[in-house]
């Protein structure tokens, strides 16, 4: 058996979730405990501790599970649901409960095709990679801005494909026309989302990514839209 780094890592990344669960677990047991316990004599500036405490443990343990999710996808042990699934149908139900930004003035809006982008796909995960992406871009606009997720059909080499473009409303096509580049996953305040929706994303035959910088170009403007943008593009198989 091969013990080269890469064969390990999905081993690695499993025993890491499980040495992190049982503490995190532990951990906030005792802390809901402390929450419910009526006789405790607790001063309301050490509840406000324990309830900080307690949400800060909850969201660990959320990272735990993320991780959980990402290290079995790439060992190959977690199946995604096979079911029709109208990829553009879901992107404006996933939009509609997206609030990301809205505290300054950042409207997300569905444009281009309704449907027919069908797939036989994992409903609930590509739920929560939509969300995830359409997050990410949102909490790029620091103001009043309207980032819209374009919703269009492109065939190439006789196959059709379902695109749906995030990016501001005055660069959709600018987005859309530039050479792909990387699109960035280690984003503050996400978690583990954005790695998790991309191998989801690609575990359907799609792909994530943002646009790569113009000719030549570096900083400024060109960093702002490979940023602040994203392409999702998944075959539609049914």
């Amino acid at each position: 058996m091969s013990t080269s780094p890469e064969n390990g890592y999905p081993q690695l990344l499993s025993l890491a979730v499980h040495e992190f669960r049982t503490p995190a677990s532990v951990v906030g047991g005792y802390l809901r405990m402390l929450q419910r316990d009526p006789e405790a004599n607790l001063t309301e500036r050490q509840r406000k501790m324990i309830d900080e405490a307690e949400k800060s443990c909850g969201r660990l343990v959320a990272l735990i599970g993320e991780l959980s999710e990402i290290s079995k996808l790439d060992a190959g042990l977690l199946a995604l649901a096979r079911q029709p699934v109208d990829v553009f149908g879901l992107v404006g139900e996933v939009a509609e409960l997206v609030h990301e930004a809205r505290d300054r003035d950042v409207r997300l809006e569905v444009r281009g095709e309704r449907a027919g982008a069908r797939v036989s796909g994992d409903a609930t995960r590509l739920r929560s990679a939509f969300d995830a992406i359409f997050r990410a871009i949102l909490r790029e606009k620091p103001g009043p801005a309207v980032v819209v997720a374009e919703r269009r059909f492109e065939v190439q080499g006789g196959a059709t494909a379902a695109v749906v473009v995030v990016a501001e409303e005055s660069c959709v096509q600018a987005a859309y026309e530039r050479a792909p580049g990387p699109f960035d996953e280690k984003r503050g305040g996400l978690g583990l989302a954005l790695p998790l929706a991309r191998r989801v994303i690609e575990g359907h035959g799609g792909r994530v990514w943002s646009p790569g910088a113009a000719g030549g170009a570096s900083g400024g403007e060109s960093d702002v839209l490979m940023r602040g943008s994203a392409i999702i593009s998944m075959p539609i198989t049914e």
